[in-house]
Order: structure tokens, then C-alpha cells, then sequence
């Protein structure tokens, strides 16, 4: 039986997962490598068989040390002869990549030159790829684009009100979460059939990272992040949208540079930099009450938040389903409550008691507008993608 191993490479973690491809994708384990640079760093993995449920400390003071544990590992767990590819979320995909296809040299070559579209994440994707072509070198490879669902946009939501000749150096809005919101519409269209896949869909995936996407008849008609992820609404350390007047403000008050302002606006700013105490939404929830701070952050995630389900909802001309999911969106009854507080205008209702036990349907029964908690599989999605670009016997179904 054949495996697929998919790769979603983040700034401080490396997460994977193994799948057995047969009739249907069967998920056989999970796990990753958190806390990668810190003296404490981890690698944890939660499978079928109990021998694979494990959580020991690594060495991994950078992402070239923790990719070679990952590798060990995997060689030592089931040898990489077992496995038929490996499928990589790269986030970015520039202008030129909107589908997903085999890695080449001539690719990972061009993905290096699109390094600064996205210095968050691709220098560290284009590591791990480059990793397994050293340790694997005949394994077919896989890049599966965050990219790649919003990227025939229409042309409104798309170009940025800056000079037009950037748009031919490739700038435009991007968007991102795709391979999350490809999966939402699947589920979407499976728990409730093909019409209101097709219908007006707000999907909002609020995690640390968050964003929220407007589609009709399938297809994407805008979405909160832009050209980069930083864009959008409020995250756990992202700043998402404000006045960009504010560069020259902290340029001229502060001296700021352009890369101490990128890295305030990635890491120092949203929910932590708002609570000045934690990025994590259930640590802000617990607090809420004795700190005004932490009130503030949730408060303002929430409201911006609603801001642009209602701006999604003109665009589309009104909403016929809103799906929430994402680490906040599934297991946050309260945020979500407080989103969708008020906008009885638009046909949302929450029914109480689904709300609080994270029911798939959350809207109460004389909402005219179904509210839905899915819980989103962006691996199984790179693994599903990377079935298909294998050719026949792609593996499409649920198992």
C-alpha cells in the first residue's frame, strides 16, 4: 500500500502527516516539530497504533536541523521506499504558479527568485524541499499553493489601488488559506448538497492566522488578506488592515526601519500586540474579565471580524451560508456568538445550545441563513491534491 507524507512548514514548526492511499485516504498518523529555534523544542506524533503516540524533546535550533530529525524519523518509522510522494503547502505562489504540480529544479529555482512576495514562509518551505530532494532524490514531490484558490479573482477585488505598473511586477492581492477554503467548499457540498456549494458563501477560517473569503457559484469572488498574509483581519501576533500613512509616521517618530516594521506588523501586533500579554485567544477568553486588555483584543477581533462578513455580504449581493472554521472558528462558541451578534439584519441567528457544543449547524431554526462549523483538514487536502496530480487512481473520496 502506497503512503503520501504532506509538509506545511511554518515559521517556528514543521507539521506533517502520513496517509494510506488505497479506495480512500486513510490518515494513519500525525504530527510535528514545534518550537523550532528554542532550546525546548519537540517533536510529537499522534497515530492509530499506540507505538506511534509519542512526544520527545529534539535539537532543532534552526529549520535545517528539524527537517533532518523529521527525515530520521520518518526513515526509522516506515523507510522512505514506502512512500509514493511527498505534498508540500508552499504559501505563496507568485504570479506564475495557480495549480498544483510536481516539484522540478527548474521550479524550487523560480520560487527562490519570488522569495520576497512572501520572506515569512518561503525561505523555510524551499528548505524542506530541498531537503527531501537530497534525502529522497527519486520521491516525487508535490507543491500544493495557498495561493492557488483565489487566483483568478475578478480583476476588482484583485488589483491594489497603487501605481498600475506594479500589478506587471506581479503585486496584486493574492489571498491565502486555500487549500483550506478548497476543502471547506468540498465539505460544503457534501453535508449539504451541490446548491449551496453553489450559492452566496461567506467562509471565515479564524485561527492564528485568519481570514475570511466571499464566494459565489463556486468560485472566489474576494478575500480579507492580500498581497501578503499580514493583511485582513486582526491575528495572534498579525496586525491585519490600518492606515499605511503609519510607515512614514514610525519612519519619522521612531526610526523605524521597513524590516523592524515588518516584523512588528508579523509578530509583535494583533491579539499579543493589543493585550501586551498573550497571542492566544483562550488565553484572552480566561482573562477577559480582569484585564481591559485582553477584553480589547477579543473585542476588536470580533468586531472585525463581523466588519468584513458584512462587507462580504454586499459584495455578494447577500449570504446564503456562512461556514466558520480554523483553531478559533470550531472550539470558540463565544467568539463566534459575538461575530454574529446583531446581524439578524442579514438572516443570521444562532441557536444557543448548538453554538456551545460546537454543533455542525450552529443557526437556530428560523435563521434564514444556515450557519456551519466544519472543522477544515488542510493535510488531507495536500494529500487528496497530490493523488490527482499523480494521475489514475486519484483518491478523492472521505474516509
Amino acid at each position: 500500500m502506497q503512503s503520501i507524507l504532506t509538509i506545511n512548514g511554518g515559521s517556528s514548526s514543521i507539521k506533517f502527516a502520513l496517509f494510506e492511499a488505497g479506495d480512500s485516504l486513510r490518515r494513519i498518523l500525525e504530527g510535528g516539530i514545534e518550537r523550532i529555534g528554542l532550546p525546548e523544542a519537540t517533536l510529537a506524533v499522534k497515530g492509530s497504533d499506540k507505538a506511534d503516540n509519542f512526544s520527545r524533546s529534539v535539537a532543532a535550533p534552526n529549520h535545517t536541523v528539524a527537517v533532518g530529525a523529521l527525515m530520521d524519523w520518518i526513515e526509522e518509522r516506515i523507510g522512505g521506499v514506502a512512500l509514493a510522494a511527498v505534498g508540500h503547502r508552499v504559501v505563496h505562489g507568485g504570479p506564475k504558479y495557480s495549480e498544483p504540480q510536481r516539484i522540478t529544479t527548474e521550479m524550487v529555482t523560480e520560487l527562490h527568485q519570488i522569495e520576497p512576495f512572501d520572506p515569512e514562509h518561503l525561505p523555510e518551505e524551499i528548505l524542506l524541499i530541498e531537503a527531501f530532494q537530497i534525502r529522497f532524490p527519486g520521491l516525487a514531490q508535490i507543491a500544493c499553493f495557498d495561493t492557488a484558490f483565489h487566483h483568478d479573482l475578478p480583476r476588482v477585488a484583485r488589483l491594489l489601488p497603487i501605481p498600475r505598473r506594479y500589478e506587471t511586477q506581479g503585486v496584486r492581492r493574492y489571498g491565502f488559506h486555500g487549500l483550506s477554503y478548497a476543502f471547506l467548499m468540498g465539505e460544503l457540498a457534501r453535508l449539504a448538497g451541490t446548491e449551496a456549494a453553489q450559492g452566496r458563501v461567506i467562509l471565515a477560517h479564524l485561527g492564528n492566522g485568519a481570514s475570511l473569503a466571499a464566494v459565489r457559484d463556486g468560485k472566489p469572488v474576494d478575500t480579507s488578506m492580500g498581497f501578503t498574509p499580514t493583511a485582513g483581519v486582526p491575528m495572534s501576533t498579525r496586525s491585519g488592515d490600518f492606515d499605511p500613512g503609519l510607515v512614514w509616521y514610525l519612519a519619522r517618530t521612531e526610526k523605524m526601519s521597513a524590516k523592524q516594521f515588518n516584523e512588528m506588523v508579523n509578530s509583535q501586533s494583533g491579539l499579543l500586540g493589543i493585550s501586551e500579554t498573550s497571542s492566544d485567544m483562550r488565553d484572552l477568553l480566561e482573562c477577559e474579565t480582569q484585564d481591559v486588555r485582553a477584553a480589547e483584543a477579543v473585542a476588536i477581533f470580533c468586531y472585525q471580524a463581523k466588519k468584513w462578513i458584512g462587507a462580504f455580504a454586499a459584495a455578494l449581493g447577500g449570504v446564503d451560508t456562512l461556514v466558520f472554521a480554523g483553531g478559533i472558528g470550531e472550539n470558540a462558541p463565544i467568539v463566534r456568538a459575538r461575530i454574529c451578534d446583531g446581524m439578524g439584519f442579514l438572516g443570521i441567528e444562532l441557536e444557543e445550545k448548538r453554538n456551545a457544543a460546537n454543533a455542525g449547524v450552529i443557526s437556530s431554526e428560523t435563521s434564514r441563513v444556515p450557519v456551519r462549523v466544519i472543522h477544515t483538514d488542510e493535510e488531507w487536502m495536500i494529500a487528496n491534491t497530490v493523488c490527482r496530480v499523480l494521475g489514475p487512481g486519484a483518491v478523492n473520496k472521505r474516509d
